[in-house]
């Protein structure tokens, strides 16, 4: 969706120039001419034009989307009509992709849909429990509390993210701090010491030779390693598509050493609290359940707790169902037992998240501790291959000579 750059007359003669964006010309015009201006000319603006996203970038971060809920929140405590909550919080959105999504939800809402129906087919881009959380918000007559909750949920999600990817920072930069080095060495440095050396008949070591060669085969088959990788990636994002795929790749991921316990416990963690808050918000247990499966990060989990609404509808209880896909760990399972037998199984739920986010934490601890020792000496290894590649030949130069 492009910015369109407009020159335009107000009511009292005055000229003034404003960029907007919208889907075409005409959307634009009309924008303007209904709040009162004369539109006097409509151009792209070429100077905001964004580029394409990137793979591995999210268009829409937490941070922005946990931002406009807490300000439609006390927009509609204010007791102002949703329409004109979502044409506020408009003006102030600065993220592009963000602020495209909410101008499809008002054109959605001038249609006459509620707020749920207007979200519900860009869940891809935050998630099904927001749309469950504003159901069960406007079924209850109670949004704004039930929107609330569903912010404290994002926010201890986003937290939790957020440690994960602050712990692995250091060991990732040493780690390509140490592959940047490797290449400087066979791409710059080996090469020129090899025409020195080539000059006193000298035979090179055998790992100064290793090392030539392997920089001499990346050198040669460059640009077919970039054409491999390339093809692979393609390869993947086609796999991606198919489902059974997903599977077998995130069971393999829950397979990982002390890896996958950690995969597998966060996923208990972000069922058990995803499923609280739904229950909270009014919706049953039944379509709960299949909700809050949903919201796992692992296709494998998903595809084992597909039978649990099927399982509750037969008669089971939650606990006994969760025993049933054999995925649960016996501690959870009691613990939610003791939240049915007590009839508050959306607080034992929330427990149950917190005691699985806590022992994730450990857990990451532990593996950040081990992990850093690790790749300094892998570091160390390298320097260590790079310092004997350079001084051995000249020690045997220096035999040579004498």
């Amino acid at each position: 969706m492009p910015y369109f750059l407009c020159r335009l007359a107000s009511e009292e003669g005055s000229i003034v120039s404003q960029t907007f964006l919208a889907s075409s010309f005409e959307e634009c015009r009309k924008h303007f001419e209904e709040e009162g201006f004369c539109v006097l000319s409509i151009k792209k603006d070429w100077k905001r034009l964004k580029f394409p996203v990137l793979p591995f970038e999210k268009k829409i971060k937490d941070r922005d989307f946990i931002m406009i809920n807490q300000e439609l929140v006390a927009l509609i405590k204010a007791g102002y009509p949703i329409l004109k909550c979502i044409q506020i919080i408009l003006k102030r959105v600065k993220n592009i992709h963000l602020k495209e999504l909410l101008m499809k939800v008002e054109n959605e809402i001038r249609g006459g849909k509620s707020l749920s129906e207007a979200f519900a087919p860009y869940e891809k881009n935050f998630s099904t429990v927001y749309i469950a959380s504003l159901m069960a918000g406007e079924r209850s007559g109670n949004l704004a509390s039930t929107i609330n909750r569903y912010i404290d949920y994002a926010k201890v999600v986003s937290q939790t993210k957020t440690k994960i990817r602050s712990a692995l920072t250091y060991p990732t930069l040493l780690i390509l701090f140490a592959f940047i080095l490797l290449m400087i060495l066979l791409n710059f440095i080996l090469p020129r010491f090899t025409v020195f050396y080539a000059d006193f008949d000298a035979e090179l070591p055998v790992i100064t030779r290793g090392l030539l060669a392997f920089s001499q085969f990346l050198r040669a088959n460059f640009l077919f390693l970039i054409a491999f990788v390339f093809l692979l990636y393609l390869v993947y994002s086609m796999l991606k598509r198919n489902e059974n795929t997903l599977v077998i790749r995130d069971r393999i991921k829950l397979k990982i050493p002390y890896a996958g316990s950690i995969m597998a416990e966060s996923g208990v963690s972000l069922f058990s609290r995803t499923l609280g808050l739904i229950l909270e918000a009014g919706i049953s247990l039944v379509s709960a359940v299949g909700i809050a499966n949903h919201a796992v990060p692992n296709y494998f989990i998903i595809q084992k707790g597909r039978q649990l609404p099927e399982l509750i509808k037969n008669g089971k209880s939650l606990s006994e169902s969760l025993s049933r896909i054999d995925f649960f760990p016996p501690l959870s399972l009691d613990m939610i037992r003791i939240g049915e037998a007590s009839a508050n199984l959306e607080g034992m739920l929330s427990e149950v998240a917190d005691y699985y986010d806590e022992k994730i934490q450990a857990r990451i601890d532990i593996f950040i501790s081990l992990l850093e020792p690790i790749v300094i000496v892998f570091m160390g290894l390298i320097v260590a291959a790079m310092l004997l590649s350079v001084y051995l030949p000249i020690f045997n130069i220096i035999r040579v000579v004498r």
